[in-house]
């Protein structure tokens, strides 16, 4: 061992995997006796919350650091919009169901809801399209900026994953602890696959190497997620960048900006945050022009 090499403290693990430790006995037995940072029990204590939340931040960027992602391109979007040929498949059934019974307002609201969803899929094409094309830019030669980063679940979160897997490129999944548990999707980096159950340092997660925010039609979840980024950006706490609404019409719907600025309750200037986009290739010119990257599309 090199002087460089020499640690003189023992290491943790080791400590851990130790068997030949003390005799059996009471003394031994106590959950007192248990070394803390191996002790469940213990780190599970409401009063160590605060040392939770900083395992939380501290593993996915000590991984990410080990992954050589660098920057990221942020995604999120509804976990209900499926592809379009499971939407098809969905509304090929709902409209049979309706078509048995006739006159029951239960089915001719699922039907209204399932061509609603076949209409949106369009999104989930969209988004896979939107991480190819980044990936195949800007994770050349083993580079590991504008990864991109999704909630890793279903959904769009799928399809942004899915996009950057087409072309062999690294994504980030960020996996939360919910009532009924979400499963990662399959087209995650497993190296790169991560579950929280802290709603906070998830959200520092998803900002913390973000080059751009892209936003597909979504839900509570979304529109959280969209408001908090656009609150950091409108007080200062974070730098302006690529703020990418997919889907005007949906967004207009869902969110009267325009009403806000009228009744005083945002300046105009802070509707410039927002990008209304349609299409991958129009999201991925604006990303690239901010940044200066060529957008070399793929063939």
């Amino acid at each position: 061992m090199s002087p460089t090499e020499f640690e003189p403290l023992a290491s943790a693990r080791e400590e851990v995997g130790r068997h030949d430790g003390p005799a059996d006995t009471p003394q031994t037995r106590a959950p007192s006796f248990r070394l803390a940072f191996a002790d469940d029990n213990f780190l599970l204590r409401d009063d160590l919350r605060p040392v939770r939340l900083q395992l939380e931040l501290l593993k996915t960027e000590l991984l990410l650091q080990e992954q050589g992602v660098r920057s990221t391109i942020a995604v999120f979007g509804s976990a209900r919009i499926p592809e379009p040929e499971s939407a098809k498949r969905r509304l090929d059934a709902a409209e049979a169901a309706a078509h048995a019974a006739p006159g029951n307002p239960e089915a001719a609201r699922a039907l209204a809801r399932t061509r609603r969803m076949l209409a949106n899929s369009r999104y989930y094409d969209e988004a896979r399209r939107l991480a190819t094309l980044v990936s195949s830019v800007c994770q050349i030669n083993a580079e590991c900026d504008f990864v991109v980063l999704t909630g890793g679940g279903p959904g769009i979160m799928e399809a942004a994953n899915r996009g950057a897997a087409d072309v062999g490129a690294k994504s980030v999944g960020l996996n939360i602890v919910l009532p009924h548990e979400q499963a990662p999707n399959p087209y995650v980096t497993p190296e790169l696959c991560f579950r929280f159950h802290y709603f906070a340092i998830r959200k520092i997660h998803f900002l913390q190497r973000a080059k751009a925010l892209v936003f597909f039609p979504g839900g509570f979840g979304t529109l959280d997620e969209m408001f908090e980024a656009a609150t950091l950006m409108q007080t200062g706490k974070i730098e302006r960048i690529p703020f990418i609404l997919f889907g005007r019409e949906f967004w207009d719907r869902a969110v009267d900006l325009q009403m806000m600025v009228d009744e005083g309750m945002v300046a105009e200037k802070d509707l410039e945050i927002f990008k209304f986009v349609e299409t991958a290739e129009e999201a991925w010119q604006h990303i690239a022009g901010f940044w200066g990257i060529a957008p070399t599309p793929v063939r």
